[in-house]
C-alpha cells in the first residue's frame, strides 16, 4: 500500500487560532438527472486545480471527455488525470469494482495517460463483489418488482451491505485472510437468499477468492488514506476540485425516490464521500443542459415524446456513455433547477449543449407546475405528486443559427444570450460557462466566472 502518512503536523486539522482552514476548493455537481456534461467541465476546469476527487457512485456513471477530437470515457477514474500535473482521487464514498477499475487504468496507460503515482484510491471505499451484481440483476427482473432502471452492476446492493455494516472495504480486499473469510461467509448467505428469492445458481467462493486475491495485488499500489491526502493538500494551499456523479434529482435523499441512485449525488456528498469538512468548501458549480434528459425509469415532467424530442436526442447524441441506452429528452425544468440550486448551494451554473437548440424556432421552458389545478414552484416529495404535474411553459424565441463551437459570449446570437439570461435570472445562480460542443476548446468562460476561479484556485489561466 502506498504510504501517504504525514509526519507529525496538525496543520491539516486545525490552525493555532482554533479555526478550520478554508481551502481552495470547488464542487462540481449535476443539476438535473445526470448526463449534464460534468466530465467535460471537470476536464476544462482541471487546468486550474492540482487534485480532482470523485466522491460518489460507482462504474455506473460515465463521464465523456473529448480532447482535440479524441474521446475518453471514464467510469470510475476522475477526469482530472487527463491533465498533466493533476492528481486523481477516488474517495471513500465510491463503490469499486476492482476489475472495472483496472480495465480503466490499463486503457489510460495504453493511451499514454500517467496514472501510476498520480491516481489514488481510498482504503475506506467499498468493494463490489459478484453476488452484488447477481442480486441486483435478479431483483430488477423479478415479477412484480417496480423497475428502477439500474445498470445491474451491483452498485445498489454494495451500498446496502455498506449500510448494513457487512461490506468489504478496499483495505479489507488487501488482507487475504480476511478476504477469504468474508467471501466464504457472504457467499453462504447471498447464495441462499438469491436461490430462495430468484432461483439463481450459486456462486463459487473458491473461484471468487482466487480472482479477487489476484486483482487485489494490482489495486494495492493505488490505495491510501485519501481523506488524509486531501486534507493535507488543502492545508498546503493546493486547489482541489470535487467531481460529482449522476445528478441532484438522482440523490438517494433528495431525488425522485425511489427512482434514484444509491449514493449522495448532491454537493453534501463531497464531504461525506471524501472526509473533507464543509468549512473547506469554497464554491459549488452546478452543471445543467440547456434542455433536459433522463436515463431509465422515473418522473420526467417536461419530457418530449414527439418528433422534437427525438430530434433533440439525435442532435445531442443522447445515449448513455456506459450503457448506450437512449436518453429521454425534454425541456428545461426551472422548478427542478431552482430546487437543485437550493439543495446544493449552487453559486454558478454551467450550461451545456446550447448548440443542440440551434434549430428550434421557439423553445419551451417550464417555469412552474400545476398540481390539482393549483400553480406551484414546489417539487413533490412523492411519485404520485409527479404524476399530477402539468408543466406551465413559457416559450422563448429560438435563434435558428449555429452556435456550435462558439467560444466567446459576445459571438452568440442575441436570442441565445436572452435565453441564457432568462435561465440565470429564473434559476437564482449565475451562468459562468457555456458549452457549445464536446471538445475542450468549444467552451466559453464568462469573465466574472474566470475571476472567481482565479480567487478559488489561486491560479490564472494563461
Amino acid at each position: 500500500m502506498r504510504n501517504c502518512a504525514i509526519a507529525a503536523s496538525n496543520s491539516c486539522d486545525r490552525k493555532r487560532s482554533g479555526k478550520l482552514k478554508t481551502g481552495k476548493t470547488a464542487v462540481i455537481v449535476g443539476a438535473q438527472w445526470g448526463d449534464e456534461g460534468k466530465g467535460k467541465i471537470v476536464d476544462v476546469l482541471s487546468e486550474r486545480f492540482k487534485v480532482v476527487a470523485r466522491y460518489s457512485g460507482g462504474h455506473n456513471a460515465g463521464h465523456t471527455v473529448t480532447i482535440h477530437g479524441k474521446k475518453f470515457i471514464l467510469q470510475l477514474i476522475p477526469c482530472g488525470v487527463l491533465r498533466e500535473g493533476c492528481r486523481g482521487v477516488i474517495g471513500n464514498g465510491i463503490v469499486i469494482d476492482p476489475f472495472a477499475f483496472m480495465k480503466e487504468v490499463d486503457a489510460l496507460r495504453a493511451t499514454g495517460v500517467k496514472v501510476d503515482g498520480n491516481l489514488f484510491v481510498s482504503n475506506r471505499a467499498h468493494v463490489i463483489l459478484p453476488y452484488h451484481r447477481l442480486i441486483e440483476l435478479a431483483a430488477e427482473n423479478a415479477p412484480g418488482r417496480v423497475r428502477i432502471g439500474t445498470t445491474s452492476r451491483g452498485i445498489g446492493p454494495t451500498y446496502e451491505d455498506k449500510m448494513a455494516r457487512s461490506g468489504l472495504r478496499v483495505q479489507d480486499l488487501l488482507d487475504k485472510k480476511l478476504l477469504q473469510k468474508h467471501i466464504e461467509n457472504a457467499c453462504r448467505e447471498k447464495n441462499t437468499i438469491a436461490h430462495a428469492l430468484f432461483n439463481s445458481e450459486p456462486l463459487d467462493p473458491d473461484a471468487m477468492f482466487a480472482d479477487y486475491s489476484a486483482v487485489a495485488d494490482r489495486v494495492a499500489p493505488f490505495v491510501t488514506d485519501t481523506a488524509l491526502l486531501l486534507n493535507r493538500a488543502i492545508a498546503n494551499g493546493e486547489a482541489v476540485m470535487f467531481e460529482g456523479a449522476q445528478g441532484t434529482m438522482l440523490d438517494i435523499d433528495h431525488g425522485t425516490y425511489p427512482f434514484v441512485t444509491s449514493s449522495s449525488a448532491t454537493s453534501g456528498g463531497a464531504c461525506t464521500g471524501t472526509g473533507v469538512p464543509p468549512t473547506s468548501i469554497n464554491t459549488v458549480i452546478g452543471v445543467t443542459k440547456a434542455y433536459c434528459t433522463r436515463v431509465g425509469e422515473g418522473p420526467f415532467p417536461t419530457e418530449s415524446k414527439d418528433a422534437i424530442g427525438e430530434a433533440l436526442r439525435k442532435k445531442g447524441n443522447e445515449f448513455g456513455a456506459v450503457t448506450g441506452r437512449p436518453r429521454r429528452t425534454g425541456w428545461l425544468d426551472l422548478p427542478l433547477l431552482r430546487y437543485s440550486n437550493m439543495i446544493n448551494g449552487t453559486g454558478w451554473l454551467v450550461v451545456t449543449k446550447l448548440d443542440v437548440l440551434d434549430d428550434q424556432a421557439e423553445i419551451p421552458v417550464c417555469v412552474s407546475y400545476k398540481i390539482d389545478g393549483k400553480e406551484t414552484q414546489q417539487i413533490p416529495a412523492q411519485i404520485s405528486g409527479y404524476e399530477k404535474i402539468e408543466p406551465v411553459y413559457r416559450k422563448l424565441p429560438g435563434w435558428q443559427t449555429s452556435t456550435f463551437g462558439v467560444d466567446s459570449y459576445d459571438k452568440l446570437p442575441e436570442k441565445a444570450k436572452r435565453y441564457l439570461e432568462f435561465v440565470e435570472k429564473e434559476s437564482g445562480a449565475k451562468v459562468g460557462i457555456v458549452s457549445t460542443g464536446p471538445d475542450r476548446e468549444q467552451t466559453m468562460v464568462i469573465p466574472e466566472f474566470a475571476r472567481m476561479l482565479d480567487d478559488v484556485s489561486g491560479t490564472t489561466k494563461q
